[in-house]
């Protein structure tokens, strides 16, 4: 029972962790490294024509591995300050300073997400109207509330019309290992 759970938690770290799935790709690779050698001693093949040797190459470092739920925050750090303004302390300001500073943030996040992801409806309907839940339907897409009781398809009244990203397009990350996990640099004026 043990090792079902301990395999259901290396499949769910490696779909979604970049870092885990790198590890366990070298875990596979490393083993089968190891078959072969054990399996070369066992059956010695004929020994290949002789080819010229090409110089090895030094082995290249592996990429540093960044989560891209990491890069998409340190963007809207970049783009919009999100970070600072939900981590700031807002007892010292008036909620006209508070409205103002959020307003900004807003409109800069929404550019973000509309460059990143171009959001949009997933139903074209608008909210408090009638809508018909399909028989079938995938309830990743839609998400009934209230008394459910019998077959689909169901009628009822959307309550929200939910997003869909039509793309997504995060930016690539090159920064170095020790820097993968910084949503946003020390920044010094000198």
């Amino acid at each position: 029972m043990r090792r079902l759970v301990n395999a259901i938690r290396v499949f769910l770290l490696t779909l979604f962790s970049a870092a885990v799935a790198a590890e366990v790709q070298a875990l596979f690779e490393r083993r089968a490294l190891a078959r072969a050698g054990r399996d070369a001693g066992a059956v010695k093949p004929a020994a290949p024509k002789a080819r010229p040797t090409e110089p090895k190459r030094p082995p290249q470092p592996p990429a540093p591995v960044r989560s891209d739920a990491l890069t998409l925050l340190a963007t809207l750090q970049r783009e919009a300050r999100l970070a600072d303004f939900l981590k700031e302390p807002l007892a010292g300001y008036t909620d006209a300073q508070i409205a103002a500073a959020a307003r900004e943030v807003h409109r800069d996040c929404g550019r973000v997400l509309e460059r990143l992801f171009a959001l949009a409806p997933v139903v074209g309907q608008e909210e408090g109207t009638d809508l018909e839940v399909p028989a079938g339907f995938d309830a990743g897409r839609y998400r009934l509330a209230g008394n459910v009781v019998g077959q689909p398809p169901f009628r009822g009244r959307l309550v929200h019309h939910g997003w869909e990203a039509a793309k997504c397009e995060l930016p690539a990350w090159t920064g170095s290992s020790s820097a993968a996990r910084i949503v946003a640099p020390v920044e010094v004026e000198l």
